[in-house]
């Protein structure tokens, strides 16, 4: 599947925006500021039903407006239609169609059109906390596998259930607690065993990635932690339930679980340049991509690179410019601020591409380097 056009109102600086893209590659410059990435994150909107980079839904709503809409014309790979919409007014719920039928669950849009985002932002799956890099898990294996998903949803609620009783001012009964414990191991177990054959798989994927970039110049590492891989949770929680009863919250189960990134020896959070750090992540996303067109869905991952060879030095962003140029790719979105990393992955492009400006949240497409001359 690919985005042929997007019809955009209000959202975020993009007062009003009708854009056509091609089938492969979509170049997208401007200065900071401009919108170059609210034009992704609202492609991001259609895929996740949520932005990439606000959580809150009518933050996104651009200033003095009661509303935002977002309308995605999609071609399958056998050439059939797919329109999704979304809209949303200030204090209502959000809309959220495909083919002009609402959705009455927004999980069973997820998995519909497959994507994957490098930006800024993933800095923080080496900077930040565990919930971070449990979230980019989630993200990829949440696309292709509707039980995970589901188990995913019945933790969440058992967790959340089993936390407001450890809150509670009285003991809590002793079935009570036994009921959402036992829902938290039942549907932990089966999110730690999916997540567990996706790393497995995944890690070579992404280490062959980070050493085409980096033209092996560094050994990278990733591996998978997670309290259900010490033994039966459900034993675990009844083991910690007093303690948990003391602090207020669940310390053990697959919402504790981490990846853990190392570079050589050491953790790429303390010893990795920046260079080395933004290489590590565009290799996640790679692989992630990799991953998601191995698993047989219906279609190739739409990618959407923001800004993403800030801090790289000029052998790792050539290496980066012939992977996307390649075949193996579908369609891609690719920002910069520099026009001319933008004409290096032109050059190269046998085919389909367009090249577009966003200044102050106007969309225009721009001619090609030739074209100029």
């Amino acid at each position: 599947m690919w985005l042929k056009r997007i019809s955009i109102l209000n959202y975020k600086n993009l007062e009003q925006v009708e854009v056509a893209f091609s089938r492969k590659m979509n170049c997208i410059i401007g200065k900071n500021g401009m919108g170059k990435t609210n034009l992704l994150d609202a492609v991001y909107y259609l895929s996740f039903c949520k932005s990439a980079t606000n959580a809150i839904d009518s933050q996104n709503i651009l200033h003095d407006c009661d509303f935002f809409v977002v309308q995605g014309f999609y071609e399958t790979d056998e050439g059939e239609p797919e329109e999704v919409y979304c809209g949303l007014k200030r204090r209502q719920k959000k809309q959220f169609k495909r083919n002009k039928k609402e959705y009455s669950r927004l999980s069973d849009h997820i998995g519909l059109i497959p994507l994957v985002m490098v930006s800024p932002a993933d800095s923080w799956l080496i900077a930040g906390g565990s919930e971070e890099r449990r979230r980019f898990i989630d993200v990829v294996i949440s696309q292709f596998d509707r039980e995970y998903l589901e188990a995913l949803i019945r933790y969440n609620k058992a967790l959340l259930q089993r936390n407001s009783l450890l809150r509670a001012d009285v003991e809590p009964e002793e079935e009570l607690m036994l009921v959402w414990e036992e829902m938290m191991a039942a549907s932990g177990e089966t999110v730690y065993a999916k997540r567990k054959a996706f790393i497995d798989e995944f890690i070579p994927v992404f280490q062959s990635y980070y050493s085409y970039i980096s033209q092996d110049r560094e050994q990278v590492s990733l591996s998978y932690e997670s309290h259900a891989a010490k033994g039966n949770l459900l034993e675990q929680l009844k083991e910690v339930r007093q303690r948990d009863r003391i602090l207020g919250y669940s310390t053990r189960g697959i919402h504790k679980d981490d990846l853990i990134m190392q570079l050589g020896d050491f953790p790429i959070k303390r010893e990795g340049s920046q260079g080395q750090n933004k290489t590590y992540l565009i290799a996640l996303k790679l692989a992630q991509f990799e991953f998601l067109k191995r698993t047989g869905s219906r279609t190739t991952p739409i990618v959407l690179l923001d800004d993403i060879f800030d801090k790289l030095d000029a052998s790792r962003v050539e290496q980066i410019v012939k992977l996307v140029a390649g075949d193996s790719f579908g369609q891609i979105f690719v920002t910069d601020t520099n026009r001319d990393h933008l004409d290096k992955i032109l050059r190269k492009i046998e085919g389909d591409y367009r090249l577009f400006e966003v200044d102050g949240g106007v969309v225009s497409e721009r001619c090609n380097e030739e074209e100029e001359i």
